[in-house]
C-alpha cells in the first residue's frame, strides 16, 4: 500500500491543468447503458473509480475501449449479463447508478449493495423507491438489489425524494429517459454533476428540462442514440488545489475549470484574504504571501458550500488567522481527518456536527492515516504547511478522487513523493 510523503514550508506557485469531474464522469458512463449505439465520453479522469466501472462493465460484457481522441467508447448492445457483482461493487459506492440505466434499457438488473467510504450511511431506498414509482418490481435478497421491469417497461411517475439525492436523482433520472410518459423529480439534487448528467443525455436524444433546478420533468423517449460527450472539469479538485495554494500562501493558476461552479467556495477563499481572477476556463489565486484569516462555513446542498470541500477548509483554517467554526449537515461522520490534524498540532475541537479551529502559525509534520477522499485530501494540504515530512498511510481513498496529486503538487513546487509500503 504505497504512501506520500510530504516536506512542508514551501509556497504553492505555478500552473496545472485540471481534469475532469469524477463525480460527473461516473454517471455519465452509466447513463452509456441506455443508448442502442456506441457513445463515446471524453476528458474522463484516469482514477480507480473510473477503472472500476469500466471493469465493472467488463464483467457484464460491455467492453468498453478508448479511441484515437482518449474518448472511451462503450456500446451497450454488447451486454451479456445484467448483474453488477459484490467484488466490484462493494468498492465504490457509485455503481448503485448502473441499476436505473439497466432496468430501464434491458428491463431487469441485479446489482449488489454498494460499499466505498465510511462517512456515514448513504441509504439506496430512495433509489428503489423511485423506480417502485415507475412500475419496478424490487426484492433485496442476499446483499443484492433485484430490480425487473413491468410488461412493456417503466412507466413515468411523478416522484418526490424525502431528503436531497445527488446519485438517487441521477438514477431515478437515467431511468425516466426511457420511461412510457412523463416523469417530474421534485426536490432533485441541484448540482453542475446532475446538470452535465442531464446535457450528455440529452445529447443522446433524451428529453428533459428543469435540470439545475429541484424540479426536473423527463418525457420518455423510445430510444437513446448514441453521442459524443466531454465531462466538465472537476470542481471539487479546483477547490483542493485553491485551497493548497490559500494555505501554503502561495499562487496558482488553474486550466480548464470554471469558475461558474464554484461560487461558494471562491467567496470564502475571498474572505480568507484570497485575491482571485478568473476568465472563461481558468482561475487564479494569489495569497501575496500572507498568512489566510479564518472562515467560517456550513455545508449543505448545492449551491451552498459543499461537503466534499469542508474538510480542506479546517486544514486551511489550522494554520489562519483567527478561529473558523465549520458545521457539517451532510455526513454524521466526516470529522476523522480532525484527530489526524491534531496530531500535527493543530488546535481543533469537536462536538457533534460542529468543528471549531483555532488557528496556529504552523502546523507539526507527524504520520497520518487518510480515513476517506476528502480527508485524505486535507491531509496533505495539512502536510504542506507542517514543518519536517509528513507520510500520509492509506493514500488509495487519495487515488479515488484525485488524478496525479504529486505530479501537480510536484508542478507547483510542493515536495511530495510517493513511497511503497
Amino acid at each position: 500500500m504505497d504512501k506520500l510523503i510530504i516536506t512542508g514550508g514551501n509556497r504553492l506557485d505555478g500552473e496545472i491543468w485540471i481534469s475532469g469531474a469524477k463525480n460527473s464522469a461516473l454517471p455519465i458512463l452509466a447513463a452509456t447503458l441506455l443508448a442502442d449505439e456506441p457513445v463515446t465520453i471524453s476528458n474522463l479522469p484516469h482514477l480507480h473509480d473510473i477503472t472500476t466501472m469500466i471493469e465493472l462493465f467488463g464483467r457484464m460484457g460491455v467492453l468498453p475501449v478508448i479511441d484515437e481522441r482518449l474518448g472511451v467508447e462503450v456500446d451497450p448492445t454488447r451486454i451479456t449479463t445484467l448483474v453488477a457483482p459484490y467484488e466490484l461493487v462493494k468498492t465504490m459506492r457509485a455503481s448503485i447508478l448502473v441499476l436505473g440505466p439497466m432496468v430501464a434499457h434491458f428491463g431487469e438488473a441485479e446489482v449488489a449493495l454498494p460499499g466505498g467510504c465510511a462517512i456515514g450511511s448513504r441509504p439506496v431506498d430512495l433509489h428503489i423507491r423511485g423506480l417502485e414509482a415507475m412500475g419496478a418490481t424490487i426484492t433485496v435478497d442476499g446483499g443484492y438489489i433485484k430490480a425487473k421491469a413491468p410488461e412493456g417497461g417503466l412507466r413515468g411517475a411523478h416522484f418526490l425524494f424525502d431528503t436531497v439525492s445527488v446519485t438517487g436523482t441521477e438514477n431515478i433520472l437515467m431511468a425516466a429517459t426511457l420511461a412510457k410518459g412523463k416523469s417530474v423529480i421534485e426536490n432533485a439534487a441541484r448540482e453542475p454533476e446532475v446538470v452535465d448528467l442531464a446535457e450528455c443525455l440529452i445529447a443522446m436524444g433524451a428529453q428533459i428540462s428543469g435540470h439545475g433546478t429541484d424540479t426536473i420533468t423527463v418525457h420518455g423517449v423510445e430510444r437513446l442514440h448514441g453521442a459524443r460527450y466531454s465531462v466538465m472539469p472537476d470542481r471539487i479538485e479546483t477547490g483542493t488545489f485553491l485551497v493548497a495554494a490559500a494555505a501554503t500562501r502561495g499562487r496558482v493558476k488553474l486550466k480548464g475549470t470554471d469558475a461558474g461552479i464554484l461560487d461558494s467556495v471562491l467567496l470564502k477563499l475571498e474572505e480568507a484574504g484570497a485575491y482571485i481572477d478568473a476568465g472563461k476556463n481558468w482561475i487564479e489565486l494569489d495569497m501575496k504571501g500572507n498568512r489566510p484569516r479564518a472562515v467560517n462555513l456550513k455545508t449543505a446542498p448545492y449551491p451552498a458550500f459543499p461537503t466534499d470541500m469542508q474538510a480542506q477548509f479546517v486544514a486551511m483554517n489550522a494554520v489562519a488567522e483567527g478561529t473558523g467554526t465549520v458545521i457539517e449537515t451532510i455526513f454524521e461522520n466526516r470529522f476523522m481527518h480532525v484527530q489526524e490534524m491534531n496530531r500535527m498540532g493543530a488546535r481543533i475541537l469537536v462536538e457533534g456536527n460542529t468543528a471549531v479551529v483555532t488557528g496556529v502559525e504552523k502546523l507539526k509534520a507527524a504520520p497520518v492515516m487518510a480515513t476517506d477522499l476528502r480527508a485524505s485530501a486535507s491531509l496533505v494540504i495539512a502536510g504542506l504547511v507542517a514543518e519536517g515530512d509528513t507520510m500520509v498511510d492509506r493514500i488509495y481513498h487519495i487515488d479515488r478522487g484525485y488524478e496525479c496529486i504529486e505530479e501537480k503538487l510536484q508542478a507547483l513546487g510542493g515536495i511530495i513523493r510517493r513511497v511503497p509500503a
